[in-house]
């Protein structure tokens, strides 16, 4: 029995839901039904895809790859039906944006909407995933191009460097820190910090450890696995305050204050760089560094 695309919407649905039931509920389909439709996958590429546990399952290390592939050729399948049923979409090509930043405000909304509205003839697919994630759609061709902050080093990938935004330390009214005329890392040492699990979680979570670890001292950081936006709700039960970037900044927070985190120079900011993959013709890519360039000349 060959690959079906049915099984391999299961596979996938069943890595972005963590667990067969979710999956299967998604779905609408028994879970013993996806479950073997699963495990005859397994079976059929000789690779086991999921860790299965009582809390749920994990893709392999073995089959993060292959769900990445699978991924695309679902994604691909669906838009194939869109396209057929709407023949003006994406005439021009496609592209494959991936980013891990919010989309509420800031540059990469701008630079995204502004691509979305001169290039209508482009099927547009964005991707939000966390850094590694990204990499690895980069190089299994499942991802064009990717917004993420820089310093990602990986065989194969080229990257330049487009902005940066400024960090926010994020406060509920009637906190201390608030009377401070001026927020330096240093006056953060005490608190204890909420990140999300995925997207800019673990690269703000190593921000803050490289700026307030010290000998016989390391800063309280908490992984909550929700999006940024939960997270932030979460600082109204006045256990926690989060670091943010200004794109979180586009809509009201009642009771939050965001308030610029200082170093030695001036506002702590956060570098963002564009990676795609050597040798990537897609002509889709290249009106998305025409675009970017003209934007960010720098």
């Amino acid at each position: 029995m060959g690959m079906e695309l049915l099984q391999l919407r299961y596979a996938v649905t069943t890595a972005d839901s963590k667990s067969f039931a979710r999956a299967a509920a998604a779905l609408l389909v028994k879970q013993s039904t996806l479950s073997r439709r699963v495990k005859e996958l397994e079976e059929r590429i000789g690779v086991k895809l999921f860790e299965r546990s009582t809390r749920g399952a994990e893709v392999t290390e073995n089959g993060k790859a292959f769900i990445e592939q699978a991924r695309r050729i679902v994604t691909d399948a669906d838009n194939l039906l869109t396209t057929a049923r709407n023949v003006s979409y994406g005439v021009e090509g496609r592209i494959a944006v991936g980013y891990c930043s919010s989309l509420i405000s800031g540059s990469l909304k701008l630079a995204l909407m502004d691509y979305l509205t001169r290039f209508l003839d482009v099927q547009f697919d964005g991707i939000e995933k966390g850094p590694e994630q990204l990499v690895n759609g980069l190089q299994s061709r499942t991802i064009d191009v990717a917004i993420a902050p820089a310093g990602l080093v990986e065989p194969g990938l080229k990257s330049k460097p487009i902005w940066s935004e400024k960090l926010f330390a994020v406060l509920l009214e009637g906190s201390g820190l608030l009377a401070k005329e001026t927020i330096y890392w240093q006056d953060l040492r005490r608190e204890v910090f909420v990140v999300p699990s995925s997207g800019l979680g673990p690269i703000l979570r190593n921000l803050i450890a490289a700026r307030l670890t010290e000998q016989g001292f390391r800063p309280a950081v908490i992984y909550q696995d929700t999006s940024h936006e939960s997270v932030l709700s979460m600082i109204e039960a006045k256990r926690y305050i989060s670091v943010a970037t200004e794109a979180l900044q586009g809509i009201p927070w009642p009771h939050l204050h965001f308030r610029e985190i200082h170093d030695s120079v001036g506002p702590a900011r956060l570098e963002f760089a564009m990676y795609w993959r050597e040798g990537n013709e897609n002509p889709a890519l290249k009106h998305f560094f025409k675009l970017i360039k003209e934007r960010y000349p720098g």
